[in-house]
């Protein structure tokens, strides 16, 4: 065998190195208010992690939303970003009419649910992922990613709830299933019942004492975007 064929041979047995982790954890947020914007933070119910401050020159605040990796810092001389011109952050939730309801019992100001005008981008509303045109009520057919509502911080830093059910086909691992609140894991719950219902009524309505095993299968596909079971 010649050296250049040994070569080309390891090259192809050399597992390619994993590139390095790079964990998206904190977004700026461009505020005028410190205290004022701390306490609409906090009102939310996110997590207070830090208040620093050095002299009256610098200040920094940090909150995570319920269940999320990725942490809001704000403050004094923590960005030239001009207030308020933040936009279009995305707060990913199970269930948007529960997601909308917690925040109007905290005396937030939130846009009604609305869904996308199918794949019509003019009009003049707020810009969001599928365009600018909104339609009343969550997405008809009740599609992952399609239902939104948004609201604003006091400075009109601008957010949306964006409803997600199930991922999209490789946007997580499909072996590894992990729900981050009570609130995520019961939404998931409710809808593997009312799948597993349409299962017993296709299998001849009897009850299916393996339910814990299909309950667990449908949840892990609907996480993973594998196919869902019958």
């Amino acid at each position: 065998m010649s050296s250049t064929q040994e070569r080309s041979e390891n090259a192809i047995e050399t597992p390619k190195a994993r590139p390095p982790d790079m964990k998206f954890e904190i977004v700026v947020i461009p505020v005028s208010d410190v205290d004022r914007a701390k306490s609409f933070y906090g009102g939310l119910g996110w997590r207070l992690d830090a208040d620093f401050a050095a002299g009256d020159d610098w200040r920094v605040i940090q909150f995570t939303p319920p269940g999320s990796e990725c942490s809001v810092i704000f403050g004094k001389n923590v960005t030239a970003a001009a207030a308020g011109s933040a936009q279009g952050h995305y707060l990913i939730v199970s269930d948007i009419e529960a997601a909308r309801n917690e925040l109007l019992g905290r005396d937030v100001s939130i846009s009604e649910v609305f869904h996308d005008a199918g794949g019509v981008y003019a009009g003049t509303d707020e810009p969001y992922l599928f365009g600018r045109a909104r339609v009343s009520g969550p997405d008809p057919e009740h599609r992952s990613y399609r239902s939104y509502a948004s609201f604003s911080d006091p400075d009109g830093n601008g957010w949306l709830l964006q409803e997600v059910t199930a991922r999209l086909p490789g946007r997580v691992d499909a072996n590894f299933t992990t729900f981050t609140s009570l609130t995520e894991l019961a939404a998931a719950l409710r809808r593997a019942s009312v799948a597993h219902g349409e299962h017993e009524a296709r299998t001849g309505g009897q009850r299916d004492e393996n339910w814990p095993d299909w309950y667990a299968a449908y949840m892990v596909a609907e996480h993973g975007g594998k196919e869902l079971p019958l």
